[in-house]
């Protein structure tokens, strides 16, 4: 009878061997799936960032060009721009206004400038009169957009700029205003 407890015995620690190998199997699949899932998110976030890129850029690439063609075309600058002109030229001028600021924060969203990078380029382009004509004949269009939104964050910034600038003691415009916070 003792063997037979003696086997048992045996029998008993080897399934409960087996039981505690099975157990931590799955415990270390569950922790694959767990880690498996994480990088599959990561990398569905990282592909979604990427196409909203793409369409960005494509998007910008049209906004361009339809700028383009009104520039070129009176007749289609005046559906292009809401913003009051006093002449074709300024028209023309307004057009190109934001085109350039359309770029700038275009380049700002992609990623290939950072905000202080932003804020020094709109720094810039906010010493230009004719920019700032635009600026205020559209700053009505500025007023829907949502206060969260990247475009009202930069255009917060370029209002900030313009103020600075005209409030500024010098002409080097450059060491005017500091980034506000991101």
């Amino acid at each position: 009878m003792t063997t037979q407890k003696f086997g048992t015995g045996r029998l008993c620690s080897a399934a409960g061997a087996g039981l505690a190998l099975a157990a931590g199997c799955l415990a270390l699949l569950a922790a694959q799936q767990r880690k498996y899932a994480e990088l599959r998110a990561r990398a569905d976030r990282a592909e979604r960032a990427e196409w909203r890129r793409a369409m960005m850029a494509e998007q910008q690439e049209l906004q361009l060009y339809l700028l383009r063609k009104a520039i070129e075309d009176p007749d289609l600058a005046a559906v292009y721009s809401v913003a009051e002109a006093d002449s074709p030229t300024q028209r023309r001028q307004f057009l190109f206004a934001n085109a350039l600021y359309t770029n700038a924060l275009l380049a700002y969203r992609s990623g290939v400038v950072t905000w202080e990078e932003l804020h020094g380029h709109l720094r810039w382009i906010a010493t230009n009169p004719v920019f700032r004509q635009y600026w205020h004949a559209t700053r009505h269009q500025r007023a829907s957009l949502k206060d969260s939104s990247d475009e009202a964050r930069v255009g917060r910034m370029m209002d900030t700029l313009i103020r600075d600038l005209d409030e500024a003691d010098t002409d080097e415009y450059w060491v005017v205003g500091e980034p506000p916070p991101e």
